[in-house]
This record gives C-alpha cells, sequence and structure tokens, in this order.
C-alpha cells in the first residue's frame, strides 16, 4: 500500500531548534503576514497547570514576516507533532517562503488561537520576561526554551526584535538573581 507524499512542517518556535522527529530536509523559510508572540501558556513542557510558561504562537500582523525553518517530513510524523503541539494549538496550512533554493511552498504549522483555553495574550515584555525566567515544567525551564529560540535565530541569520528583546531583559534577570 502507498504512503501519502513527504510534507513540509513550519517551525518558528522549539520545532526550529528541538527536533525530535525523522527529517528528509530542512531549509530556512519565512511566513509573511504573521508575527512570533510569547503569547501562549504552556502547562505541558515549559511550565504546570498551576503556573503555566510562556511559549510563542503566530498572531496575525500584516506588515510582519515570521522566519523559521520547515521541515520535510512524512506524513506520520504528524502523529508524533500533534501529541507534542497540543495544549491551544491547531493545525494551519500556510503558503511560506523558502530560501536555498527560493520557492513558494505549502507547509502545515501550528498556531494558538486567541480563543484556547490557554492563551495567555500580550502584556509589556517586562512582565512577559519575569514569567518567563520563573517558569519551568517538564520539558525544563521557560528561560531554557526563550534562550534557545533566540540563539537558533540568530544561527539563521535572522532578527526578532520580540525574541531579543525578551532574551536580554531574562539573561539580566538571570544575572541579577546569582
Amino acid at each position: 500500500m502507498p504512503t501519502a507524499a513527504p510534507r513540509w512542517v513550519f517551525g518558528y518556535g522549539s520545532l526550529i531548534w528541538r527536533v525530535d522527529f525523522p527529517v528528509l530536509a530542512t531549509r530556512p523559510a519565512q511566513l509573511r503576514g504573521w508575527a512570533r508572540r510569547f503569547w501562549q501558556g504552556s502547562h505541558d513542557h515549559r511550565g504546570t497547570p498551576n503556573a503555566p510558561g510562556r511559549v510563542v504562537t503566530l498572531v496575525p500582523d500584516p506588515s510582519a514576516a515570521c522566519a523559521g525553518v520547515i521541515h520535510q517530513v512524512e506524513a506520520e510524523t504528524f502523529a508524533h507533532l500533534d501529541g507534542r503541539e497540543q495544549n491551544g494549538y491547531c493545525r494551519l496550512v500556510v503558503e511560506v517562503e523558502a530560501r536555498c533554493p527560493a520557492a513558494r511552498l505549502q507547509a502545515t504549522t501550528y498556531a494558538a488561537a486567541a480563543s484556547n483555553p490557554a492563551y495567555l495574550g500580550p502584556a509589556p515584555l517586562d512582565a512577559i520576561a519575569a514569567h518567563i525566567h520563573r517558569a519551568a515544567g517538564p520539558s525544563g525551564s521557560n528561560a531554557e526554551y526563550l534562550l534557545e529560540l533566540d540563539a537558533a535565530l540568530r544561527r539563521l541569520g535572522t532578527a526578532d526584535a520580540h525574541v531579543a528583546s525578551l532574551a536580554k531583559r531574562v539573561r539580566d534577570l538571570e544575572a541579577a538573581s546569582r
């Protein structure tokens, strides 16, 4: 029986730097019209039900372009990703602009809408940084998630002012607490 053709998944958060699934190919890519924000609560990975962490989601922004990567995966990999990206995330099919070689491709991504129960929404950057600094869950500290994402984006040669600003604030909080 033939299997489904490989598909692309767009990663803009931990799917950039924590790849715990088989990948056939990976390419840098960007998604226009969406911004990455630390507005989603994490009750299952970087926080707990009583003290959720903050992780990224996509929010519509016509002037933005969210940089990340696309991974080509076998269709059955989505069973693993659906479990990993639970807690408010839903699949979206989006058109991404891939690099190396340049192409427009359809990819699946995971985003958490403001209507989901784990959504925390916007807050002042200092408040988000303090929240991230103190949160931890079964997958590790929330600060680790933020700092790994910041480092991964720099390795991709891309800037994300929201992530970089939060990373600086969290590093400052960590230094002050030593």
